[in-house]
């Protein structure tokens, strides 16, 4: 017959090598158990940089990694109250005691109300791993979506990836005005499709890396401001006198953060204007040096695309 294992009279640096010896899964689930033990893993601070929490808020689902494999899902459930479940039982999350049902590699939690416990779990994560987010933003989980993102952004914690699908919403027009001054918290931004026209984007910082899909509304002067390491243009409108104008201004010290810019746009062709003076043919694989000689930018042509690959000189 086994008897309950007495883990938290362990000596305190003991206690800690195990929890750090635990899986993702483990962690999280022990962590609900008790207030005492999750106390007393906070106090361990699991933290890592390799921490990953992909938000699902259409499907009402956290996921958490560990090391780029783990993954430990935790769904949000609606709790109207009438349900008996007997595998249900009392767990503390984020400082809530909510009915929990547990299984190997996910939990499910049930509240009365979803953003409520979206923080929560979010809360709860936050005390035992440093974590980095990703999140999508559509018209299927705006008003959810945007209150986490808000909430997030306050707290100033990084996005792994945050991807928008702007659709000129008052609600997401708002969001756009007081955060994008956070957006140098995102690693990897993707904009699509702008629903509504009237829609103009306003950047008030740039994240690390940005994509924008179907970026024919991103003008030269947005891409004269950026000040991405990758910026990535798919859908584009640019033609050569703006390729032109841009090579111009890196060759002087423009674009300083600048690694690698991609333009797909039509407008880019052997028929238009020239660039640096050149066609696009003489442009292809050229390499140019900025007037500093700190930097040079290897230029490739790709049909009705156009790269530019930004390294140190040597």
């Amino acid at each position: 017959m086994f008897s309950a294992f007495p883990l938290l009279r362990l000596p305190r640096l003991v206690l800690f090598d195990v929890f750090k010896s635990l899986n993702i899964a483990e962690k999280i689930k022990l962590s609900i158990c008790s207030k005492k033990v999750s106390t007393q893993i906070n106090n361990c601070r699991l933290y890592s940089q390799k921490v990953h929490v992909h938000l699902d808020m259409y499907s009402h689902k956290i996921e958490v990694f560990e090391n780029g494999e783990d993954k430990f899902k935790i769904f949000n459930r609606s709790d109207s109250g009438t349900n008996t479940d007997p595998y249900k039982q009392q767990y503390q999350i984020g400082g809530c005691t909510v009915p929990v049902i547990s299984y190997p590699e996910k939990i499910s939690a049930f509240w009365k109300n979803h953003r409520e416990g979206f923080l929560f779990v979010i809360r709860h994560l936050l005390k035992i791993f440093q974590c980095k987010f990703s999140t999508t933003i559509n018209y299927y989980n705006n008003d959810l979506s945007q209150l986490i993102i808000s909430k997030l952004f306050d707290l100033q914690l990084e996005f792994k990836m945050l991807n928008i699908y702007p659709d000129g919403s008052n609600h997401q027009n708002w969001l756009w005005k007081q955060k994008s001054s956070n957006f140098g918290l995102v690693e990897y931004l993707t904009i699509f499709s702008i629903v509504n026209p009237a829609f103009t984007p306003v950047f008030t910082s740039w994240p690390q890396n940005v994509t924008i899909m179907d970026s024919n509304w991103f003008t030269l002067k947005y891409l004269l401001a950026c000040t991405s390491t990758t910026i990535t243009l798919k859908g584009s409108r640019l033609g050569n006198k703006d390729v032109d104008e841009v090579l111009r201004k890196w060759k002087t010290g423009g674009f300083p953060n600048l690694q690698l810019l991609e333009i797909e746009s039509r407008n880019i062709t052997s028929f238009g204007a020239t660039i640096l003076g050149m066609n696009l043919r003489e442009l292809n694989k050229l390499v140019i040096h900025s007037d500093d000689g700190s930097k040079k930018a290897t230029i490739r042509h790709f049909y009705d695309r156009i790269e530019i690959s930004v390294t140190p000189s040597e």
